[in-house]
């Protein structure tokens, strides 16, 4: 079972992203669901998109994703190994022209 604090930690991370890099006027989608034996849980922001080669830097510590250089470019990082400690993953989609999708992903444990 995910540890539910540190699993709001990371998507609190996501959705302040989000909400940061969004352009003016666009909106920022949170979706849940199930897929198989997987709960997936999506954040989808409106950048305008990554550069060529973004994605795969994203989740590199101490490199900031933008010029400002506001934070120390840990936040991502952090929030792919807590939902690594509960035996998931954290991908990014790029969306060339609109945004990123960021996905969580978890095994799906019944209820007892």
């Amino acid at each position: 079972m995910a540890n539910r604090d540190l699993l709001h930690a990371a998507l609190a991370n996501l959705l302040q992203n989000a909400f940061k890099y969004t352009q003016e006027n666009a909106m920022v989608t949170l979706s849940a669901y199930a897929s198989g034996d997987q709960v997936l849980i999506d954040v989808e922001d409106h950048c305008g998109g990554l550069p060529p080669g973004g994605a795969a830097k994203m989740f590199i510590p101490f490199r900031p994703n933008n010029d400002s250089r506001a934070g120390l470019g840990l936040g991502l990082s952090i929030a792919r190994q807590t939902i690594e400690a509960d035996y998931g993953t954290l991908t990014v989609r790029d969306v060339p022209g609109s945004g990123c999708v960021f996905t969580i992903s978890l095994p799906l444990h019944s209820v007892q």
